[in-house]
């Protein structure tokens, strides 16, 4: 098992394509899974919202767009369901890895489980799984630093807010989300002590709606606005599309995105004036250059850390909405990498 540390990180930037829904409720797309010529396969399992969330799986894709094009891979991609149960993910993973595909991605922490036992049974597939730490030798765990970029989108909000009424909007109230939570307010506090940040998540425990329902973000930003809070960030994957359309409908107001650069979506075009920055991991990354380890045969496993010296987490710049604070970001990146201030990962 070959351990990872550091791996130079870059985001990509490539058009999404546009698939069709199969049974099921899953959405899939490439080929049948025939091995043809030792071409290299990739299956993409995404989390719950899947390809065209404007967020996290979107990321992953644009990875797996990326070896399409660069690594000319055939893939096949499947979507989950809210609702689903783990033997549902266990299956996924085992229809793309019995198809011949290598390497499997499993996109999202909801997949740990499954994937551990389906690993096990599929010792000569590498599998990858984004978001959380796995314990089957055969696969990479592509995880991210993400109180760290967070902090920084805390020093932002610190410094545009004009009274210091902060939010943030997690997904589900998760160990994952919290990173994001802890990251961003101790960013706030150590930039404006006397500011305040108000933290909500859209739904709680097993139930992972709260990463799929725009309605609810829309709903909990609203009730934040009403508060006169004028910055929210929002780590709730594609809930963060109806908080951004509440923030957007206020004067003033500013919202975080995350994942990937949600000024950029076409989606969200309308409402980029009010988009302040976005949390981005590079997701696309993590997932291309798995794909090139099974391709160049040096299969990557264990665990790859994006951190934000590596740029494997950063800040958007798109709108140039950050321009008179720069100076303070640029300054408190050189105190995380350098160790000056520890960023914490949980609340």
């Amino acid at each position: 098992m070959r351990r990872v540390s550091k791996i130079a990180a870059a985001s990509i930037a490539t058009a999404a394509l546009a698939f069709t829904a199969t049974a099921c409720g899953e959405s899939s797309t490439g080929g049948s899974g025939s091995s043809e010529g030792g071409k290299l396969k990739i299956g993409m399992a995404y989390d719950v919202g899947g390809r065209g969330d404007n967020s996290f799986n979107d990321s992953a894709a644009r990875g797996l767009d990326k070896a399409k094009k660069d690594l000319g891979a055939e893939t096949k991609e499947l979507t989950a369901k809210t609702g689903e149960t783990p033997a549902d993910r266990e299956q996924r993973l085992a229809s793309l890895a019995e198809g011949g595909f290598n390497p499997v991605v499993a996109v999202g922490f909801a997949y740990k489980d499954a994937l551990d036992k389906v690993a096990k049974k599929h010792p000569k597939t590498t599998f990858g799984l984004v978001d959380s730490i796995a314990e089957a030798k055969n696969i990479n765990s592509i995880v991210f630093t993400e109180e760290q970029g967070s902090y920084l989108a805390g020093v932002a909000a610190a410094n545009k807010s004009k009274d210091g009424k902060i939010g943030f909007i997690g997904g589900v109230d998760i160990p994952l989300i919290k990173k994001f939570a802890a990251g961003f307010q101790q960013g706030v506090k150590d930039t404006k002590p006397d500011a305040s940040v108000q933290i909500q998540y859209l739904t709680t425990g097993t139930d992972l709606s709260g990463f799929g329902s725009p309605d609810k973000g829309k709903a909990a930003a609203n009730g934040m606005l009403d508060k006169k809070i004028d910055v929210i960030f929002a780590a709730a994957g594609g809930s963060g599309a109806g908080a951004i359309e509440a923030v957007a409908g206020v004067k003033g107001a500013w919202a975080i995105g995350v994942d990937s650069d949600q000024a950029l979506d076409p989606s969200l075009s309308k409402y980029k004036t009010s988009i302040l920055t976005s949390v981005v991991k590079n997701v696309d990354a993590g997932v291309f250059e798995l794909a090139k380890s099974i391709k160049d045969g040096k299969p990557k496993t264990g665990t790859s850390t994006y951190s934000l010296a590596e740029n494997g987490v950063t800040l958007t710049t798109t709108g140039d909405h950050l321009k008179d604070v720069q100076a303070k970001l640029d300054e408190a990146k050189k105190k995380i990498v350098d160790g000056a201030i520890t960023v914490k990962s949980t609340l």
